[in-house]
């Protein structure tokens, strides 16, 4: 699709972070959870990759699973090297019969010197024991430290705790029609001063090439002081607005994405949060609107909000003067 002339008229932005190269990007620009659609490569992977940065981030299965793994494999090498050396000089343990418990034996004495329980029914003999078992020691020490503040570090790393709505909407809006998506936090923390950002991306023609052009989109509400339960996030389709006259057609054509970027001040950890995500044009419904999500409980001692009704949504039609309204056709 070429440049409508409502867009040649609206000053795009170019300090997103993108290129506007269409011809070099690979599907979305944003994931849903938020990080950049992007690999990196030219330089060895232990170079590019923050293993800090990496363990932080990672989901907390996967976490656990590489704290049990690194904790079996380095109690595995140390076990195949008492083994190795000779389970007679293991007191205690040099009853085993066949390998497979002589081997067992040290595995398990490994992990109690690993991390230093040391039951004592086993014990090394022997100057080269000795010295593998305090070498394991001092191993299982530094691990162990490392382990204890990469986990502090994932429970006191300030986050959002945001929670969106899966679609968004093109909705009935006044006399016309808004692009909306509804927000809430899912946790029990409180955030104040909330400001929202929302960005378009569009592909589109100009003098035959295909570029990527980005437009701010401005809301009917910018910055909320509290988010105490859910907030919709308007922006009115009006004169003012890079969608204005834009048809179900023209944003497929377009490969239209949403950026979105909430930022907030949490109280309990006296600090700015950040989250995004991005919603692509697969991800719009049009014609559509937000169902409540909150209400007062039975006993009408409190609100109650139901998070999984954050994309609870009705279809609607619109109004007939919308279409005229905002130049667009349905």
């Amino acid at each position: 699709m070429s440049v409508s002339p409502n867009r040649q008229r609206l000053r795009d932005i170019e300090n997103t972070g993108f290129g506007p190269n269409s011809s070099v990007e690979g599907g979305r620009l944003i994931n849903s959870d938020g990080s950049t659609n992007l690999k990196k490569r030219g330089i060895p992977i232990w170079e590019r990759t923050s293993v800090y940065h990496t363990l932080i981030r990672m989901k907390p299965r996967h976490f656990f699973f590489f704290v049990l793994l690194w904790y079996t494999s380095i109690n595995l090498i140390f076990a195949l090297i008492y083994f190795l050396t000779g389970v007679e000089h293991l007191v205690g343990g040099d009853q085993a019969q066949t390998y497979f418990d002589k081997f067992m034996e040290a595995f398990f004495f490994s992990s109690q010197t690993l991390t230093t329980v040391g039951y004592g029914r086993v014990a090394p003999s022997g100057m080269l024991t000795n010295s593998i078992a305090s070498i394991e020691s001092l191993v299982g020490i530094l691990i162990f430290a490392v382990m204890t503040g990469l986990i502090y570090g994932r429970f006191s790393r300030p986050r959002a705790y945001l929670l969106f709505s899966p679609n968004i909407l093109v909705s009935p809006y006044k006399d016309g029609k808004a692009l909306m998506l509804r927000v809430a936090t899912y946790k029990n923390n409180h955030l104040t001063d909330v400001d929202a950002q929302l960005t378009l991306a569009m592909h589109v023609n100009e003098d035959g090439k295909i570029v990527t052009r980005f437009y701010p989109l401005k809301l009917e509400i910018q910055k909320v002081n509290s988010l105490a339960l859910s907030w919709t996030i308007v922006h009115a389709i009006n004169e003012e607005s890079p969608l204005y006259n834009y048809t179900q057609e023209d944003v497929v054509n377009t490969k239209m994405e949403v950026i979105v970027i909430i930022k907030a001040f949490d109280d309990h950890f006296s600090n700015t949060v950040q989250q995004r995500t991005s919603y692509t044009y697969q991800q719009l419904i049009y014609g559509a609107r937000f169902l409540p999500m909150f209400n007062r409980a039975a006993d009408g001692e409190y609100t109650l909000l139901e998070l999984d009704k954050i994309n609870a949504l009705e279809m609607v039609s619109f109004p007939e003067n919308a279409h005229h309204h905002n130049g667009a056709k349905a």
